[in-house]
């Protein structure tokens, strides 16, 4: 990120924003993480330390999670500067994010995966065409030209097959509306926040299609990607909730 970027992005605080509150608040989404939610959280804290260039904030969001996870996630609030964490009673990572993106009074907000799945240099130019004022959402996607990515057959199949019906039933002009990474300036996200309805998966894309049909720029970025043998998504379940929510965006007035 250029230094011209990051000065344009620090000399255009949010509205009533502190004094010292962040610029970027990063947010991981937890369910059930026990096992890995440490080592990515420390991994994570450890790249922003060396490698971003202004005020940041960790933000773990533990929805609803039965196991260790929210005693882990206290505990590394605790522990290392600049992360924090947030628990909610009821499951939906499209509930969790709504309500740290809420919360917050940083002037970019982000999320990430807890896996990590997604290489973290892509953060950078993520952040870029949101600091340099160029656009009001940036994405990781798995599927624009320069992106390189090792999965399954069956997930590609499905990733593929997912977009390719959101261009063609929801006009969609952004090529991957599933990968973990993205992010929103402020602003903008006060604005689209309270016209999503999804609180879980579906979130993701509710919040690109009330974006692009409010002319809202997104900016895509290529990144590289390897995916998590071990991840929560119930890939049928998520699958047909998803498709839920494109008939309901399909059939719903346009603005």
């Amino acid at each position: 990120m250029s230094a011209n970027a990051v000065r344009e992005l620090e000399l255009r605080p949010s509205p009533g924003k502190r004094s010292n509150a962040p610029t970027v608040d990063v947010v991981v989404p937890v369910y059930n993480e026990a096992l890995t939610l440490e080592r990515s959280i420390r991994r994570l804290h450890r790249f922003l330390v060396r490698n971003l260039p202004f005020t940041w904030r960790v933000v773990i969001a533990d929805n609803a999670s039965t196991d260790d996870t929210w005693k882990i996630a206290r505990r590394l609030s605790g522990e290392l500067s600049g992360v924090d964490a947030i628990h909610l009673e009821r499951k939906g990572r499209g509930r969790a994010l709504r309500r740290a993106w809420s919360d917050s009074d940083a002037d970019v907000l982000c999320y990430m995966d807890v896996d990590l799945s997604t290489d973290l240099r892509a953060l950078l130019p993520l952040l870029a065409s949101l600091a340099s004022g160029h656009s009001e959402v940036a994405i990781g996607t798995r599927l624009a030209r320069g992106a390189r990515i090792r999965r399954s057959r069956k997930r590609e199949f499905i990733s593929r097959a997912y977009n390719t019906l959101l261009r063609l039933l929801l006009r969609a002009r952004f090529t991957d509306a599933q990968c973990g990474f993205k992010a929103i300036r402020a602003d903008a996200a006060r604005q689209l926040l309270p016209e999503i309805a999804d609180e879980s998966w579906f979130f993701d894309t509710e919040l690109l299609i009330t974006a692009q049909r409010h002319g809202l720029r997104i900016h895509e970025v290529p990144v590289d990607w390897v995916e998590d043998p071990d991840s929560r998504v119930e890939i049928l379940r998520t699958a047909l909730e998803d498709l839920r929510g494109v008939v309901r965006l399909a059939t719903s007035p346009p603005l």
